[in-house]
């Protein structure tokens, strides 16, 4: 005298959802030559820093473009680049009021 000839279902019989969530990529050295250049950019009045800060903003950010993401590290050598040539033409300028003096 079964009254219930159904099996009963498993209580975990359920779907199983597996969450797999990437982690998003981050690019340091990317970063910090792209702050360590716009310092130098921001900086270009002040000799012996700026050119510091250019070096390690270019070193860092030709490291960074080989990593991924590369945004921030390809922003970083367009503005290192850009800090050069504002840092060449006022060295000029010094040179040239200096000669004409």
């Amino acid at each position: 005298m079964e009254e219930n000839s159904q099996p009963k279902p498993a209580e975990n019989a359920g779907q199983t959802i597996i969450i797999n969530q990437v982690e998003p990529k981050k690019n340091g050295m990317g970063t910090a030559g792209f702050i360590l250049a716009l310092l130098g950019l921001l900086l270009c009045w002040v000799p012996v820093l700026d050119w510091i800060l250019w070096l390690l903003g270019v070193i860092f950010s030709l490291i960074g473009v080989f990593r991924k993401p590369k945004g921030l590290a390809i922003a970083g050598l367009v503005i290192s680049f850009l800090g050069l040539i504002l840092l060449i033409v006022l060295v000029g300028a010094i040179f040239t009021t200096a000669a004409l003096m």
